[in-house]
């Protein structure tokens, strides 16, 4: 039987580089709160979305069952935010129609349904890895601010939501770099708890 690399550092940088973009523009940090995010739709499509969507295949692969739910499903997350900014798509212009009357409240419920999904796996992490679950943790967070900003047109809670955002993608690099940094390759090995090892400990 083939076996595969491990996935999960190509999902989490993935992950950590478009949401670090994302998160740049949401908090208004080197550049103009509410400017466009052009820029991010090529990312989202290819990097955050397919790349991230093929790790999530690796890990199922691999039996990484969370790791496969999770990338595979903010993969599709990115792409789905990629087509939103793509007229082919209609989003925009479905918009429009109604002046953007409901796109705040449109995209409240699209991040409160993402936010249900993350509550899932947040408790779905808790016994892998410290970072991991930390991960999961402040991306809950972060978009129950963005939903609740996107709902309410809060600023506040958008630049709340950005500024999380940052230090969630933080700490998905960082988590990546476990993976990607040891002794073999880097000299040292980054440190990250593992909780399943410490509960069988316990049992």
């Amino acid at each position: 039987m083939a076996k595969f690399a491990n996935a999960s550092p190509l999902g989490l940088t993935a992950f950590a580089v478009t949401t670090f973009v994302n998160s740049m523009h949401n908090a208004g940090i080197g550049l103009p709160y509410g400017s466009p995010k052009a820029v991010l739709t090529g990312l989202a499509f290819f990097y955050g979305g397919f790349a991230q969507i093929l790790a999530g295949m690796w890990d199922f692969a691999n039996g990484n069952t969370l790791g496969a739910t999770a990338f595979t499903s903010f993969g599709a997350f990115w792409m789905a935010h990629a087509a939103m900014d793509i007229p082919a798509f209609g989003v925009t212009d479905g918009f429009a129609k109604n002046n953007n009357l409901t796109k705040n409240q449109s995209m409240g419920i699209y991040n409160l349904s993402w936010t249900i999904l993350t509550f899932i796996l947040l408790i779905a992490s808790l016994r892998t890895s410290l970072v991991m679950a930390v991960i999961f943790t402040v991306l809950e967070v972060t978009l129950i601010f963005l939903t609740i900003g996107e709902w309410t047109g809060s600023k506040a809670c958008i630049t709340t939501g950005g500024v999380l955002g940052i230090i969630l993608s933080l700490l998905a690099f960082y988590l990546a770099a476990t993976h990607l940094i040891n002794k073999k390759t880097g000299f040292i090995d980054l440190y990250d708890r593992n909780l399943m090892k410490e509960t069988e400990d316990k049992e």
